[in-house]
């Protein structure tokens, strides 16, 4: 089985609220991440034990360049922030390097799958 990880605190919470539809990843993620794909939810620091938040279903892979993210779509991985250049800034502390409007990212949506 394929996951998502998620190793923000502040993001793990997000997921457990069913706040978080979406994941924006910096590059194209498109060669492993397919529509249709069933993964798991997990939240966790980097190698440590993850916690299961739920299954989901990809909806959407979708890459493009950061600056052509939509507020919609900013708001689908982060309900806290809207505009192009709050997410470089986020995914810059995320990966620990600048990211700009010109960096590619890969849109993934996602829906939970109820038992």
């Amino acid at each position: 089985m394929y996951a998502l990880n998620f190793y923000s605190p502040v993001v793990a919470d997000q997921l457990r609220q069913r706040r978080k539809t979406a994941t924006i990843r910096l590059g194209d993620k498109s060669g492993k991440y397919k529509k249709g794909m069933i993964v798991a939810v997990l939240a966790g620091a980097r190698y440590s034990p993850r916690e299961k938040i739920f299954d989901a279903v990809v909806d959407k892979v979708e890459v493009k360049r950061l600056g052509d993210l939509s507020p919609i779509e900013i708001e689908r991985d982060n309900p806290e922030l809207r505009r192009p250049d709050e997410m470089a800034h986020f995914l810059s502390t995320l990966y620990n390097r600048a990211v700009s409007s010109d960096d590619l990212v890969t849109v993934i949506r996602f829906s939970e799958i109820k038992a």
